[in-house]
């Protein structure tokens, strides 16, 4: 009965994660549009793909026996994320452009260095899944923990433009699957960060439907500043020519 559970919820994790990975097409379609990453964070796209590739490698059998399924997905998950940077590469504004290349550098000479040591290092199955189960699951708690300064904004400025529904709805979905799978297959690595991928998610959801109504707020609480300023503008002016 376990094995089925784990196959059911290995599949489950594969399609919510397949979603996950690809409900940021309608952002990026809109970054395309305009030419521009607005206020869209490229962190989260970045720290995904390092999960992808740590969690891909952790999957592979001379790693971690029986998680193919978490190669899969994560391998797939790897490529679309590539494809995000780049084009968040592409549109953002120079300071953010060169901060998300500062931090793409990092993550390949992150994987670079636990996949090098593990196969030319790490003899011992226990000791090699240890170190790339221990990267995976800091590097996951770091990419599901990297929405928070979306999350910060949506509350500061009440308003979720900024914060994709379907994201944080696969969120929650993907990491409650490989939660579950993690459970099932006694396996830490999957079920602690995971689960704190299903927390963060459901906080989103929370968040998303008590601002959801206030989408357009923020765009006309800056329209009626910038009239206001522009009336104050125009009455010191008035001013300024009465006096002169």
């Amino acid at each position: 009965m376990n094995k089925i559970l784990h196959l059911v919820f290995g599949v489950f994790g594969n399609a919510t994660g397949l979603f996950l990975f690809l409900s940021p097409t309608i952002t990026f379609k809109r970054i395309v549009m305009k030419k521009s990453t607005e206020q869209f964070s490229g962190i989260p796209y970045v720290m995904t793909l390092l999960n992808c590739l740590l969690s891909a490698w952790y999957g592979l059998p001379f790693i971690s026996p029986n998680n193919i399924s978490v190669s899969i997905i994560n391998g797939t998950g790897a490529v679309i994320e590539s494809i995000y940077v780049m084009i968040f590469l592409i549109f953002a504004p120079k300071k953010e452009k060169a901060k998300i290349f500062g931090l793409l550098l990092v993550i390949i000479a992150v994987f670079s260095a636990v996949a090098f040591v593990s196969v030319f290092a790490l003899h011992d199955l226990h000791k090699r899944k240890l170190l790339c189960g221990l990267a995976a699951t800091i590097f996951s708690i770091i990419m599901y923990a990297s929405p928070l300064s979306v999350m910060r904004t949506v509350i500061k400025t009440k308003s979720v433009e900024f914060m994709p529904f379907f994201l944080s709805l696969f969120v929650f979905l993907c990491g409650t699957s490989w939660f579950i799978y993690g459970l099932i297959g006694r396996d830490p690595f999957l079920a602690v960060p995971n689960g704190f991928g299903c927390v963060l998610g459901a906080v989103q959801l929370i968040l998303y439907f008590i601002y959801h109504g206030n989408k357009g707020e923020a765009k006309k609480r800056n329209k009626d500043e910038s009239l206001e300023m522009g009336k104050r503008k125009t009455s010191q002016e008035n001013v300024h020519n009465g006096h002169a």
